[in-house]
């Protein structure tokens, strides 16, 4: 951990986060869109969000090394680069099979990036205030998110899809601007990077280490994965009910996925404040478990809406809880992982979240072509509640063990601060 505050540097990676994610949201809104107008019903909106998130899971073994192994700078310039280029094929795509070919390719630079960002935080500021850096870095993507579909809706309905998707390529380049800025950096071989001058045995433990060694971490992680997997049909199945059910514009449903964001930005603010006052990861991951809940009865509510504006401060409440239980997490994840084996922590739980979404995508997208939309928004709400109460008793149980004596060692003997 640095034990010298570069704000300038999380402010730097935090503005990159906030273009690149408004790219990215901005592209996924306006194919979403593009699908829904052509005709194309469920199957075709969940194939376009699984070729999003499948390399994510397939590929997170490989990106971790890579993120833990290779230069940080030499990723982000790279990766950039070629996400740009891919975007701007994507911009004079046609062929759904194309569009959903190059999404999937989007999605293998984002494999590699988002370990490669995330790991580096840490090692920005002091671990007293990495709660701190952690909203900036949340809020600067939520900002990105909260932007990003209102615009979509509008420049859909006004140029139609191919100026916002020569936006988003461009918006990839800030990635390459920050991989050359940043001062803080992993794997260069410099005398100031922290993997280069730890000692062996420090290296050599974090090459070991594995999540299942750390059972707090492991229960939280499947925690996640288990609610999000029950939740996450409502990424497929909330474009028909705005747009279909509540007969919404295009505005309209950019508006209600603004609020969503807009409810992350929020949260990550608060919680990043209250974050600094919580310490004992125990605490932290049973606040994950009462804030995962918290979305889902945001969701729950959702389904009785019969005006898309009425779905706006729900979708704000769901947002909130979003937003601080991503903060939460950054901060036991950050606090319990040794630095050389971030990126593979970081991989992991991005493959497990992502993985768990597509099991939502995939029943979602067969779900919506045989039921009422209302009907599965409903059902994803109430199962996400019945997730987080299943899940309970093994959070439970590893916070108690976690407290135990024998357990204030984590894995490979280190303490646990």
């Amino acid at each position: 951990m640095s034990f010298t505050n570069r704000w300038g540097d999380v402010y730097l990676a935090s503005a990159a986060r906030a273009i690149s994610t408004c790219g990215d949201f901005l592209a996924a809104t306006v194919l979403a869109l593009a699908f829904q107008q052509s005709g194309a019903g469920g199957k075709a909106v969940a194939s376009l969000l699984l070729a999003a998130s499948l390399p994510l899971v397939l590929l997170a073994p490989v990106a971790g090394r890579i993120a833990d192994r290779v230069d940080s700078r030499l990723i982000l310039v790279v990766a950039g680069l070629a996400q740009a280029a891919v975007c701007l094929c994507l911009a004079f795509a046609r062929q759904p099979v194309l569009i959903v070919v190059l999404v999937a390719l989007l999605a293998c630079g984002l494999s590699v990036t988002q370990p490669t960002l995330t790991a580096l935080l840490p090692d920005m500021v002091r671990k007293d205030e990495l709660a701190k850096a952690s909203s900036i870095n949340q809020s600067a993507g939520m900002i990105g998110m909260l932007v990003a579909p209102a615009v979509a809706g509008i420049l859909v309905g006004e140029f139609g899809t191919r100026l916002p998707l020569l936006l988003d390529a461009a918006s990839y380049l800030s990635l390459v601007v920050a991989g050359m800025l940043l001062r803080t950096r992993r794997n260069s071989g410099s005398p100031h990077n922290e993997t280069s001058i730890a000692a062996p045995s420090a290296i050599t433990a974090g090459r070991m280490w594995k999540i299942r060694g750390d059972r707090l971490l492991a229960v939280m992680i499947a925690a996640l994965a288990v609610v999000v997997s029950a939740i996450g049909a409502i990424n497929v199945i909330d474009v028909f009910f705005i747009r279909d059910t509540l007969a919404a514009s295009t505005t309209a449903y950019g508006l209600v996925s603004a609020a969503w964001s807009a409810g992350m930005l929020l949260g990550a603010v608060l919680f990043g404040r209250l974050g600094r006052r919580f310490t004992d990861p125990g605490q932290l991951v049973q606040g994950v478990l009462l804030l995962l809940a918290g979305a889902c009865v945001a969701v729950l509510a959702g389904s009785a809406a019969h005006d898309a504006l009425l779905l706006i401060p729900l979708w704000l409440l769901g947002g909130i809880c979003n937003g601080g239980l991503n903060v939460f997490t950054m901060v036991v994840m950050a606090g319990r992982v040794p630095a050389q084996a971030r990126g593979r922590a970081f991989a992991v739980l991005g493959a497990a979240v992502q993985g768990a979404g597509m099991a939502g995508f995939l029943l979602g997208g067969v779900l919506v072509d045989w039921f009422d939309p209302r009907a599965l928004v409903a059902a994803t709400g109430a199962a996400g509640l019945i997730a987080v109460v299943t899940c309970i008793p093994f959070v439970r149980r590893a916070v108690r063990r976690e407290a135990r004596p024998e357990t204030l060692c984590g894995p490979l003997g280190v303490r646990v601060e």
